[in-house]
């Protein structure tokens, strides 16, 4: 049996630590381990919609617990007097889509809460103090 010389012993114990942190940082990213962020957000505009305009169409994988919410920055009605806006978030499926309710929006956040699977989308359903609106910036975070 050899003995061990004590100036080899930190090399492998460095060694064996390098390969046991990456390891771990290797299992984290594959787990998902860290902070809960956003599956997904798409941002856009609204121009000149009525009742009935559906938004487009977005997946929720469900890969995390964060609430589904619509954002609106810069509203304006035809006659310039914005108050709120009906907002209704639908599940696509076959046959009538599925409704998740009524969120009125007044140029600020609005949300429905962590979502299953699917694919989604918002129908504005009316709009207070005008027929028709215009938003700046739509921001949907899922």
């Amino acid at each position: 049996m050899r003995a061990e010389n004590p100036v080899d012993r930190p090399r492998r114990i460095d060694r064996t630590l390098v390969r046991g942190v990456l390891v771990a940082a290797a299992l984290l990213g594959l787990t998902g381990a860290g902070p809960a962020l956003a599956e997904g957000s798409w941002t856009s505009y609204i121009s000149n919609w009525g009742p009935g305009s559906e938004s487009r169409r977005w997946e929720d994988a469900d890969r995390d617990d964060v609430a589904t919410s619509v954002t609106f920055q810069g509203c304006a009605t035809g006659n310039n007097d914005f108050k709120d806006a009906d907002l209704q978030i639908h599940k696509d499926v076959f046959g009538p889509d599925k409704s998740y309710g009524h969120r009125s929006n007044h140029c600020d956040t609005s949300t429905w809460g962590d979502q299953s699977a699917g694919i989604y989308y918002f129908v504005l359903e009316g709009v207070r103090s005008g027929a028709r609106l215009w938003v700046d910036t739509v921001t949907t975070r899922y």
